[in-house]
């Protein structure tokens, strides 16, 4: 709901101030007697204490929770540099508590003009290493961050929007002290062999002044940052998509090693895309996600729709419902590989990978657990015309350099937001204080498999297929019940999943879904965080039960949950980053 004029002037001081203040317009009333209050506060929830004490400023001061989500994430991008920034793009969803309204933002990068089909063919007729692909400016796509900010804030924002850039541009320019994370990721000896940030000058001299990497605790400073920030607060998207910011970023997308053409007119013609939810419903609840090009959306409603059907053939032990689990990503991941694209650009059968009665004959295709899975056929299932035969086979990896925000304002609004630069440090090149994405290597740089063409294949304009999955969750009265999301590439899916089963089936707290093993089983074998407690038991029964279970440590989820409860708000954090989930009254 709109605050009140009345209580405008209180809000004017600091660095919070509402949008509406001064209007000459005067201020409706705000009809609360059909309204049932909001009782359970706010909670913002993400990867780093000093982005959500950004956040639960704005909200502490009257914000939107869109208005504290942008404040969080110019905050992150200082912070936390190797996971996102506005050098890259996002998904945000946002729900209106007053109307019921579900509103998608896709802020996600597009390739510009200049990438056709054979974006990644070298000039030998092969398909790029991945590393050569990453560390080159042909990765680099046109970002989406910024134009979310504005189109998000100008539909749903109280607050100045300069106002809300402003306590990371002071933190850039005073000096923030590195995190112990980004200080042991700069120091592991194989990533900064393979992101190369001490290769490129402005990289190098940034992350490792006089030759070493930043270490914990270490003051960074980022006037450029700062300036970027204030630029853009001071005259919205236009001074990061047009001037001498814009022309930043077309410079360093030319440097060497690989340069590549991204110009001034990719820039200021990218454009934010609202788009519909797609929700579907497990266990009573309406889950609701991001659209392509993301495959949240279909992917997780048809693992929670192959899992409920699992469960619901007999009365299942806890070991026989984590083998569901499995199965039903199996199943899910295989139809999302082969489908799921740009559908402003291919024809993507969103609908029907989560369709009831597809769902009903897709579960009958359990594989055994040595087998590797084949996507299923909607088209055949739901209307006897077969479309598995559109597209060539393809397992295109996206890489876990991204972060998630989740929020509840006072009023029961809610954001969930997945924000990415795809690799760590994304494609290692600066502009203008900020890092730049390697995004367009989420596309299949192999343009055709088996002569047939990739859905996800690279062409101007389009936006490469997403693994990211801002959820919200409804009861089965439409209320509020859940935010959730997480970074980590392809197991995003997996991992979002993981607290979807696990708060709606198993009946866990917040902190608790996010706890348990990430199982991520995405074609043949199944990955199992055996480092986390509980993991190595569930690694031996998945191994007994004759899958290929790969051991895995260091996994890069960063989930932040929220459950709303009849007695308030539950937060849960990742413990494998440096986030916490505040609440606010």
């Amino acid at each position: 709901m709109r605050l009140p004029a009345l209580i405008c002037s209180t809000l004017l001081s600091g660095l919070f101030v509402l949008s509406s203040c001064g209007s000459s317009e005067p201020e409706p009333e705000l009809d609360v007697s059909q309204m049932q209050l909001w009782p359970h506060g706010g909670m913002v929830a993400a990867a780093d204490p000093r982005a959500v004490q950004a956040g639960v400023a704005v909200l502490e001061a009257g914000g939107h929770a869109v208005d504290a989500a942008i404040a969080v994430h110019a905050m992150l991008g200082l912070v936390e540099p190797q996971s996102s920034g506005i050098g890259g793009g996002a998904f945000m969803i946002v729900y209106e508590r007053d109307t019921g309204e579900i509103t998608v933002f896709d802020g996600r990068e597009t390739a510009p003009a200049s990438v056709t089909p054979d974006h990644f063919i070298d000039e030998n007729g092969e398909v790029r290493g991945y590393i050569d692909s990453w560390q080159s400016g042909l990765s680099v796509g046109v970002p989406g961050q910024v134009a979310l900010y504005e189109a998000a804030h100008s539909q749903f924002g109280r607050a100045e929007f300069e106002h809300l850039l402003e306590p990371a541009a002071a933190l850039a320019e005073r000096g923030f002290k590195v995190s112990p994370r980004l200080a042991e990721v700069l120091a592991n000896p194989r990533l900064r062999a393979a992101t190369q940030l001490d290769k490129n000058e402005t990289t190098a001299a940034y992350f490792y002044p006089n030759g070493e990497p930043l270490a914990a605790g270490e003051l960074r400073t980022n006037q450029a940052y700062a300036d970027t920030l204030r630029a853009i607060g001071q005259d919205g998207a236009k001074a990061f998509y047009t001037g001498p910011i814009a022309q930043s970023i077309v410079d360093a997308v030319a440097e060497n090693p690989r340069p590549a053409t991204m110009t001034l007119e990719d820039l200021e013609n990218y454009k934010v895309i609202v788009r519909e939810p797609v929700c579907g419903t497990a266990f009573n609840h309406r889950i609701c996600s991001a659209p392509p090009p993301s495959s949240g959306g279909s992917t997780q409603n048809a693992i929670l729709g192959l899992y409920e059907r699992m469960v619901a053939q007999g009365d299942l032990t806890d070991d026989e419902k984590l083998i569901a689990f499995v199965d039903a990503q199996r199943l899910a991941y295989a139809d999302r590989d082969h489908y799921v694209a740009d559908a402003d650009f291919v024809t993507v059968p969103t609908a029907d990978l989560f369709d009831p009665t597809y769902l009903d004959a897709r579960v009958q295709d359990r594989f055994p657990s040595d087998a590797t899975p084949q996507p299923g056929d909607p088209g055949a299932v739901l209307r006897g015309e077969p479309i598995i035969d559109m597209w060539g086979r393809d397992q295109t990896d996206d890489r876990p350099g991204t972060t998630h925000i989740s929020i509840i304002d006072q009023d029961g609004n809610a954001v969930s937001m997945t924000a990415t630069i795809e690799s760590a440090f994304g494609a290692s090149r600066m502009a203008s204080g900020f890092l730049l994405n390697n995004e367009l290597t989420d596309f299949s740089r192999a343009p055709t498999k088996n002569g047939k063409a990739v859905a996800n294949a690279p062409e101007a304009g389009k936006r490469p297929r997403s693994s990211m999955s801002p959820t919200l969750v409804f009861d089965a009265d439409n209320n509020l019940f859940m935010v959730t999301g997480s970074p980590g590439g392809n197991s995003i899916i997996a991992y979002v999943s993981k607290t979807l089963v696990a708060a709606l089936d198993w009946n866990m707290s917040a902190q608790e879904t996010v706890d348990l093993p990430n199982v991520i089983a995405r074609g043949q074998s199944v990955g199992v965080e055996t480092t986390t407690d509980g993991g190595e038991a569930w690694g031996e029964l998945l191994k007994a039960a004759g899958y290929d279970v790969r051991e895995r440590s260091g996994e890069n989820s960063g989930l932040h949950v929220i459950i709303v409860r009849d007695d308030g708000l539950e937060g849960g954090a990742d413990k494998r980053r440096e986030g916490v989930a505040i609440p606010v009254r």
